[in-house]
């Protein structure tokens, strides 16, 4: 489901629903005792002891003090590096998640996370409860593994077939349970660590049929995997975070024949061009490094307290990981801001058109309509464009075709319908931010977020490279205004720069954006 929004009504609504027809339709209600240990990610005596940690070592020796980076923009290089890290893991393996899909790239990555754990590695599997929906018989099963546990964030114990039962049960407690974790972070030994926007599920390694998400991560070694693995601790050991056993009873062995399911669906897909293309670049990556270039510099791990989601009220900005985040960036020259979701609100909308009457040179990256994968949102952000373009400020929108199919977009290789999925920002010419928040509402005060700040020229550098493919006519709407006020948007078809005076989407679409601004739908975003 998408990533931008859970809304609906509330508590009273459950009068309608007969308690006995209730009950029947939300079975298997009550949670199963089950103990709950502590732990915590490796200590460094024994991360040294890795092949990975000797890895990482090697390539901080030089530079002192600073955390190596890479930005993994292609979705390819991202699979193959998370297939990488989970084979090469020989103690501790930690995946943090906001959904899990049912496909390809989810069933290679959960066969190696399985032969991880037959291995020795004690595997900790965190997702979000959302995501666990209709998924607890497979998750339990992986559970049942001696070395693999997995927990699901912020749960409920009724609703948990599918997606509409779920939707039910979540009615009378609606105004807790539409916040989540949406934080995502793979770590590996302690050593390397991935942060960003990638959830599990084909559409996020460009795997997808017929849409594939542009994304973004970060991998990280050196001084800040160490705060991102107390992240993953301070959530994992949390009261959020509940064994997925206590909702799904398995066979203790059950995990032995969902290995037999996932190596019989991808024998099935061995030979798929998918699977050829993943091989070679895993090949790749073997012969030489995880990665082809490490940025080394100053980076900061940014994280929400894990009990956010269960607040009640609107925190205060201070408390928030975009508040922090906010307090850090202070641009001089420029600021790039990427987000798959923009809703910027009036504050933030006054904060970007400051900056640019200031001086700075401001531009927002987002989703167009016609390739939003979430119209309601793109809703909320739409009453702001001409503000935001009268004061100066830049918006380029993500087309959903491209006149450059065989080519990159924004990291989407050879596809012709991709939506945006990245949340980024760059800050003058030696600040980059990349982490799981979107540029809205609901990552400011429901969600939980995290992401990686980070000084680097280098990593900067590369980051702007990125957003100019991504803003150039080939690939995006520049949103303009003309001498009357009207907005345009200007883009490349058929090698001509043209001119649209109508937004780019179907009707349905204008219809999901119009009665998002109808029923004022922006704070929950």
């Amino acid at each position: 489901m998408p990533e931008a929004s859970h809304t609906g009504g509330g508590p009273r609504l459950i009068r309608w629903i007969s308690l006995p027809a209730l009950v029947m339709l939300l079975a298997g209600c009550a949670a199963a005792p089950m103990p709950r240990d502590h732990t915590t990610a490796l200590p460094p005596w024994e991360v040294a002891e890795t092949r990975l940690g000797g890895w990482a070592a090697e390539q901080a020796e030089a530079h002192p003090g600073q955390s190596g980076l890479a930005l993994l923009a292609n979705g390819l290089d991202a699979f193959a590096v998370r297939g990488l890290l989970a084979a090469r893991a020989e103690r501790r393996l930690d995946i943090q998640t906001y959904l899990m899909g049912d496909g390809l790239t989810t069933w290679v990555l959960l066969a190696r996370v399985l032969d991880a754990a037959e291995r020795g590695v004690m595997v900790r599997l965190l997702i979000d409860d959302i995501g666990a929906v209709g998924q607890g018989e497979r998750l339990a099963a992986l559970d049942s593994h001696p070395n693999l546990q997995v927990r699901v964030y912020h749960p409920l114990p009724v609703g948990r077939a599918n997606l509409a039962t779920r939707v039910l049960a979540t009615i009378p407690v609606l105004s807790r349970h539409h916040r989540r974790m949406h934080n995502k972070l793979w770590i590996a030994d302690n050593a390397l660590a991935i942060a960003g926007g990638r959830n599990m599920g084909d559409e996020y390694y460009s795997a997808g049929e017929p849409r594939n998400f542009a994304d973004l991560d970060l991998l990280a070694l050196g001084p800040v995997v160490e705060p991102l693995s107390m992240s993953f601790d301070l959530y994992w050991n949390h009261g959020l975070a509940q064994p997925v056993g206590r909702y799904h009873r398995v066979d203790a062995d059950a995990w032995q024949a969902l290995y037999g399911e996932l190596a019989a669906q991808l024998d099935e897909e061995r030979d798929s061009d998918y699977f050829s293309a993943l091989r070679q670049r895993q090949e790749e990556r073997e012969r030489s490094r995880l990665v082809d270039a490490l940025h080394w510099g100053h980076a900061e791990a940014l994280w929400d307290p894990p009990g956010k989601p269960a607040r009640r009220g609107r925190p205060a900005l201070a408390e928030t990981m975009a508040g922090q985040l906010w307090e850090r960036v202070a641009p001089e020259a420029r600021l790039s801001l990427v987000s798959a979701y923009f809703v910027p609100t009036a504050a933030g909308s006054r904060a970007l058109q400051g900056l640019a009457e200031s001086g700075v040179e401001v531009e927002v990256v987002t989703n167009s309509l016609e390739s939003t994968d979430v119209p309601v949102v793109h809703g909320a952000y739409m009453p702001y464009r001409r503000a935001l373009l009268e004061s100066g400020v830049a918006l380029f929108e993500l087309r959903a075709e491209h006149d450059n199919g065989e080519g990159p977009a924004m990291g989407v290789p050879g596809t012709s319908v991709s939506a945006l999925h990245i949340k980024a920002l760059a800050v003058d010419d030696d600040t980059v931010f990349v982490g799981s928040p979107n540029a809205d509402p609901r990552s400011v005060w429901w969600n939980s977020e995290l992401g990686v700040l980070a000084e680097s020229e280098g990593l900067a550098r590369e980051f702007r490279e990125l957003v100019e493919e991504g803003v150039s006519p080939e690939l995006s709407y520049r949103v303009t205004l003309d001498d009357k006020g009207r907005l345009g948007w200007e883009t490349l078809h058929d090698d001509e720069m043209v001119r649209l005076a109508r937004e780019p989407g179907g009707p349905w679409r204008h219809a999901n954006a119009w009665l998002s601004r109808f029923l004022r739908l922006e704070r929950w975003l």
